[in-house]
């Protein structure tokens, strides 16, 4: 009989610990830190000039601010699934933005290559 006690107290030390675990995870705060840090190169990258650059960097603003609203109301995976949106949003918004620097300098390099030609015939 006294192993049964024992093997019954185990059993609820191990559900109360796996209680304990599951609660902790759940109550994980969402990282946002990528979204953010993604919007601010957007930003940093001249995205709000570039105006194909500029939707998809107020997009990724739209989506992290809805992620938050989920996390709030509870929908912890939901909110985590508009926060890789709001993130792959902000990076296709820096590489626009670095595509149409490129594509100045580019037109730039063009040009004087136009004008040294039309200098030395």
């Amino acid at each position: 009989m006294r192993h049964r006690p024992k093997i019954t107290i185990m059993v609820l030390a191990v559900a109360i610990v796996a209680t304990a675990i599951a609660a902790g995870c759940a109550s994980t705060p969402l990282r946002t830190e990528p979204s953010t840090s993604g919007i601010r190169a957007a930003k940093e990258a001249g995205a709000a000039e570039v105006p194909q650059a500029s939707l998809y960097l107020q997009l990724a603003k739209e989506e992290l601010e809805l992620a938050q609203n989920m996390e709030t109301n509870g929908d912890k995976e939901e909110a985590a699934s508009m926060l890789l949106r709001s993130e792959a949003d902000a990076e296709l918004a820096v590489a626009l933005a670095h595509g149409d620097a490129e594509k100045v300098e580019a037109e730039q390099a063009m040009e004087k290559v136009r004008q040294l030609r039309q200098d030395n015939p």
